[in-house]
């Protein structure tokens, strides 16, 4: 009987290890924001790869979002990717804006051990429902990939590598 309880105890702690890993995703600080408002969101980086550092965050920015702007970090160096608009757009100061930020990397280097979070303003869409934020880690030795998306905002937890997502809720009426 000891014997069983010992393989039993090892197979808990070896799931307990393994749910752990699987909780430990690059999140939204904030998982909520109104659609069609200004959101300052902050994904959280709670880990490197394995003992490996973080050098680097590249996140992609969904095509309903406008605007974005990254939060610039003391040591870490920002470069900003462009996409041209198929059509373009009139912005809210009147200007004619005819591309958007299509991506953001941050370079820099995070200790495995330690979480920092990595900010960006943007203008969110105005339909309700989940943006899904395309995120590859690198580290000093290996990378993970947390692109994959959901057939459910519902299965979000469920899904292997998933994409940082951010749920727009439909603005209050006036």
């Amino acid at each position: 009987m000891k014997g069983k309880t010992m393989r039993i105890v090892a197979m808990l702690a070896a799931l307990s290890v393994l749910s752990s890993a699987a909780d430990a995703h690059i999140v939204f600080a904030e998982p909520e924001a109104q659609a069609g408002g200004y959101h300052a969101g902050f994904l959280r980086v709670t880990h490197g790869c394995g003992d490996s550092p973080t050098r680097s965050i590249r996140v992609e920015i969904p095509e309903g979002v406008i605007s974005a702007r990254p939060q610039p970090k003391p040591g870490w160096t920002l470069a900003i990717e462009h996409q041209p608009l198929r059509t373009p757009l009139k912005g809210e100061s009147g200007a004619l804006i005819t591309e958007r930020v299509s991506a953001i990397t941050w370079t820099g280097e995070l200790p495995a051990d330690q979480f920092d979070q990595f900010g960006v303003m943007m203008k969110l869409p105005a339909t309700a429902g989940a943006l899904y934020f395309r995120t590859v880690q690198r580290c000093a030795t290996g990378s993970n990939d947390w692109v994959n998306i959901p057939a459910s905002s519902a299965a979000w937890h469920k899904t292997a590598m998933p994409a940082p997502m951010l749920l727009l809720r439909a603005a209050p009426a006036h």
